[in-house]
């Protein structure tokens, strides 16, 4: 556990002015490090809903994340359920997917959103998807390809919502 971590009993606790990133049963330690060190570059929260793939506490994850631990706002969910008993109806999600419906800068981020991605291996659930505002895609120009790395389009995501809202 680190020590930036915090445990939210509710969402009026969790800076909602920022965007927030969720990460649903991430698999790769190195890719949830590098995610916190964009993360702490942008003051935005990171959400880990568990099942992990990994021991939090893994030198892998701190290597990743490097000296940039202490400076990420982290939260901590057991289960995909837990983290959403403590949200608010109000939130608007946007779930990253390659079977999302609506290319990522065609739509309209606001600056409280949350941006949902799931695992490595398996992508964000459909059961996860079909309750987001908008289930958008990062397109890509060839079918060799299966999806782009974990920390890669968290960036390319975050960063386009960041650019609309003039971060």
């Amino acid at each position: 556990m680190f020590p930036c971590q915090k445990k939210a009993n509710n969402v009026s606790e969790i800076n909602t002015k920022k965007f927030n990133l969720v990460l649903v049963t991430p698999q790769i330690p190195p890719n949830t490090g590098n995610i916190a060190r964009t993360c702490a570059a942008t003051q935005s929260p990171l959400h880990l809903v568990g099942p992990l793939g990994f021991d939090i506490s893994h030198k892998a994850v701190k290597r990743a994340g490097l000296d940039y631990w202490d400076y990420v706002e982290m939260y901590y969910y057991e289960s995909f359920e837990t983290f959403e008993k403590q949200m608010s109806s109000n939130a608007r999600w946007i779930g990253f997917s390659k079977r999302g419906t609506v290319k990522y800068t065609d739509i309209n981020f606001q600056a409280d959103d949350w941006l949902l991605f799931g695992s490595e291996t398996q992508g964000l659930p459909d059961s996860i998807l079909q309750q987001c505002h908008s289930p958008v895609y990062i397109p890509m120009s060839t079918s060799h390809v299966r999806s782009l790395n974990l920390a890669t389009a968290v960036a390319i995501g975050l960063y386009e919502a960041r650019r609309q809202v003039g971060q």
